[in-house]
């Protein structure tokens, strides 16, 4: 039987159009975007097309899109971007920010700017009265993400993001989990800088994008070159920012979140009726097909094992923290305890995800997962 993958989280399958995009610019698109030959003028419209596009799904101008390597990069240059090269200042960020924002902040740290990391609460999140009351005078920088790409929940970003601009603050969303799956307006969330990735919404890796605020100053992150009105210096990678405006045109169409959530759902009330579960942030506005699941006594990584082997992609979270055997930190900042951490599941659907696929994942949980217990600390051998 064909694999079953519920670990769109970490990454989708690129979808057939933006594979033809993709390779079509690869074959006729080869000119230097920034030549001012017809070849060169063909990689630009190809560019600037792809911006459109890109810019289209995040209600923002094209001219205000920058685009990147990926979402990390996206993160790092509105973190970085934002705090001034002389002086010390403070920093507020959530305590459930992927490591391309947290460990951006930790290095400001170690510069010796100060940072304030705002915990969530038990159901995942983020309160905003508490990101508000955590700044201070000289607070710089403000980060929250939109949505937690292990739990899904979605977090009060708009709220917080107008108290910073009351106080001149910069305000940086990571929405690279969020686009695609929830609606997103730059201007409703009121952000100055925010971050989206192509592969998270069926394009290719490689290729992201940073939405910076019209007439907002932005320390360029990468120079060397006038790219991207000098915001970020390189040659454009033309076929990647082709694909990625082929997806970001399928993400428009808004129409599979529905039949995801009734999935999820339908995944959700399965593992309630057959085991002792806690279904993470399931009381909070979560994305239509995130579920995160802690079955309590499980082994969550022999039961990631045992699953890949009937053919069933999942995830215990985040994909870049991959090869740890280190509890989620998020599903600590919740206060989940570190047994529970480890017998926790994440599963992530996608538009393309089916019926058949969850019923027999279904059925597979209820085979394995009674077998994937972990050993009781101190038990004899």
């Amino acid at each position: 039987m064909s694999r079953i993958y519920l670990d769109n989280n970490a990454t989708t399958p690129i979808h057939p159009d933006v594979l033809r995009v993709a390779e079509e610019s690869l074959r006729e698109v080869w000119g230097n975007a920034s030549s001012v030959h017809q070849e060169g003028q063909r990689a630009r419209q190809s560019i600037e097309d792809a911006r459109e596009s890109v810019a289209r799904l995040i209600g923002a101008a094209a001219r205000d899109v920058v685009f990147t390597s990926g979402g990390t990069e996206a993160n790092n240059a509105g973190v970085f971007g934002a705090i001034p090269r002389e002086g010390r200042h403070h920093v507020v960020a959530s305590a459930i920010e992927h490591p391309s924002v947290a460990e951006a902040a930790a290095e400001l740290e170690r510069r010796g700017h100060r940072v304030t990391c705002v915990p969530p609460g038990r159901g995942g999140v983020v309160p905003a009265a508490t990101m508000i009351a955590a700044i201070e005078d000289d607070t710089r920088l403000v980060s929250m993400m939109l949505a937690n790409n292990e739990t899904g929940v979605v977090q009060p970003v708009a709220a917080v993001a107008s108290a910073c601009r009351e106080r001149g603050i910069h305000f940086h969303c990571d929405a690279v989990q969020g686009a695609g799956k929830i609606d997103l307006d730059v201007n409703a969330l009121g952000c100055d800088t925010l971050s989206i990735a192509a592969h998270k919404m069926h394009g290719p890796k490689g290729i992201g994008a940073l939405y910076v605020r019209r007439g907002l100053a932005l320390n360029a992150h990468l120079v060397g070159g006038a790219q991207e009105r000098r915001r970020r210096a390189g040659t454009e990678n033309v076929p990647l920012a082709a694909a990625f405006g082929a997806a970001a045109k399928i993400a428009l169409d808004t129409s599979w979140r529905e039949g995801a959530a009734r999935l999820r759902d339908r995944l959700e009330t399965a593992m309630r009726e057959a085991f002792e579960i806690e279904i993470n942030g399931a009381m909070a506005p979560r994305l239509p097909q995130t579920s995160n699941v802690t079955f309590r006594g499980a082994d969550g990584e022999g039961l990631v094992i045992a699953l890949d082997l009937h053919g069933i992609a999942v995830s215990t979270g985040s994909a870049c923290s991959s090869g740890r055997v280190e509890p989620s930190r998020v599903l600590l900042a919740m206060g989940i305890s570190q047994d529970d951490a480890r017998s926790t599941l994440r599963f992530s659907l996608s538009r393309l995800t089916t019926a058949g696929e969850i019923e027999r994942t279904i059925a597979a949980l209820r085979d394995l997962v009674p077998r994937c217990t972990r050993p009781v600390a101190g038990a004899a051998s």
